[in-house]
C-alpha cells in the first residue's frame, strides 16, 4: 500500500487505460460465449444486460471495498447544493452519456461513434482552460488536436482495395449529433466535479453515482423498449461473467482512474487519452484476433506522434505544474467502456 500511495498519477491512468482499452474485446468475447447459451434462441448477455448485471456487481463490489469510507463520511452534513451537484453529475456522466451513445449506436456507425466521441478531450481540456485556468502551452493543445486528427485517420481511411485507399464517406445525422449530445454531457459534468466536489470522498461519491446512474439506465431502457427488454436478465451465465468483469474492469478501472485523476491535471489526462485507442487496437488484435487495417496503422502512427508532442508540452511547462485533485471528474468513455 506504502508504494501505491507513492506512484505518481500518470502510472494510475496508464493502468486504468489498459484495463479499459482492454475492455471492449473482452465485452466482446463475453458476448460471444453468451451465443453458446442461448435462450429460445436468444442470447442472454445482451449489451443492456451487461450494463445492468455489470453495475448491480460493482456495486456490491463498492460497498465492500469502500464500506468504512462510506460509514465514516459525513453525508448527512452535506448541502443540498452538494446533493444537486452529485445528482447532475450522476446524470450526465453516469445515465444521460451512455444513453445517448447507446441510442447513437441504432442511428449511425460505430465508426462515427467512435470519431465524434473524441471530441470530448480536447473540449474538456477547453473547458479545464477556460474555468479551472490549467496551465497549458501550444504544444500540449497541438498534441490534443492531432491525437484527435489520428483517431480520424483511423476510422475514416478504409481498408486498402487493390493499390487504391478509399476514404469513408461521413455525414451529419441524428445519430452523429447524439454522439456529439453525450461527448458534451461527460465533458460538462467533469468540470462540474472538478470544482464543485473537491470535499466529496471518492467511495461516497462511486457508489452514489453508481447507483443513481444504474437506476436512471434502468429506466430509460424500459420506457424505450419495455420490460421484456431484460427478458434473459437473470440466466447464471451473465451473473457469473459479469461477476468477474465488474471486479477488473468496472471496479479495477474506476479505482485506478479516479486514483490517476486525483493525483493529476488536465493535460496528463489529455495525454493518456490520446494513447487508448492505439491500445484498443492493440488487445483487439491479442483478444479476438482482428487485424489492423491500413487506417489503424496510419492512425496510431499519428496517434504515436501526438502522445511525444503532448509529452514534449508537459515537459516545457516551467515550473511543471503542481497536480490538482480531480475527485470525480470524469470516469469519460474516451479511454473505454467504464460500465454506468
Amino acid at each position: 500500500m506504502n508504494l501505491l500511495n507513492r506512484l505518481p498519477g500518470r502510472i494510475y491512468l496508464i493502468l486504468a487505460t489498459l484495463i479499459f482499452a482492454a475492455s471492449s474485446s473482452v465485452t466482446r468475447q463475453i458476448i460471444n460465449l453468451g451465443e453458446q447459451h442461448l435462450i429460445n434462441g436468444r442470447n442472454p448477455i445482451s449489451f443492456c444486460n451487461v450494463l445492468l448485471v455489470g453495475n448491480i456487481w460493482a456495486l456490491i463490489i463498492l460497498v465492500l471495498l469502500y464500506r468504512q469510507e462510506i460509514q465514516t463520511h459525513p453525508w448527512k452534513k452535506l448541502k443540498s447544493k452538494d446533493w444537486g451537484f452529485l445528482s447532475l453529475i450522476a446524470l450526465l456522466s453516469g445515465a444521460l452519456g451512455p444513453a445517448l451513445i447507446f441510442s447513437a449506436l441504432d442511428q449511425t456507425s460505430v465508426s462515427n461513434v467512435i470519431l465524434i466521441g473524441r471530441i470530448e478531450p480536447p473540449l474538456t481540456l477547453a473547458l479545464s482552460v477556460l474555468f479551472l485556468k490549467e496551465r497549458v502551452n501550444l504544444w500540449v493543445i497541438a498534441g490534443a488536436i492531432l491525437g484527435f486528427i489520428g483517431v480520424g485517420l483511423t476510422v475514416l481511411i478504409a481498408p486498402a482495395s487493390d493499390s487504391m485507399v478509399e476514404m469513408a464517406t461521413f455525414e451529419i445525422g441524428v445519430g452523429e449529433l447524439l454522439v456529439i449530445a453525450g461527448a458534451v454531457a461527460t465533458a460538462i459534468a467533469t468540470i462540474i466535479s472538478k470544482i464543485t466536489l473537491q470535499h466529496i470522498s471518492l467511495g461516497f461519491f462511486s457508489l452514489y453515482r453508481t447507483t443513481l446512474g444504474t437506476l436512471i439506465f434502468f429506466m430509460i431502457v424500459v420506457k424505450l423498449f419495455g420490460w421484456s427488454h431484460f427478458t434473459d436478465v437473470f440466466a447464471p451465465v451473465i451473473w457469473q461473467w459479469m461477476l468477474i468483469y465488474s471486479a477488473i474492469i468496472v471496479v479495477g478501472g474506476q479505482f485506478f482512474w479516479l486514483k490517476g485523476l486525483k493525483l493529476s491535471n488536465a493535460s496528463e489526462v489529455s495525454l493518456v487519452n490520446a494513447f487508448s485507442p492505439l491500445a484498443a487496437i492493440v488487445f483487439a488484435y491479442l483478444i479476438v484476433r482482428e487485424v489492423p487495417t491500413f487506417g489503424q496503422y496510419i492512425g496510431g502512427s499519428v496517434i504515436a506522434i501526438a502522445i511525444i508532442i503532448n509529452q514534449i508540452g508537459l515537459n516545457r511547462l516551467s515550473p511543471p505544474p503542481s497536480p490538482k485533485p480531480l475527485s470525480a471528474s470524469g470516469l469519460d468513455r474516451s479511454v473505454g467502456f467504464k460500465g454506468m
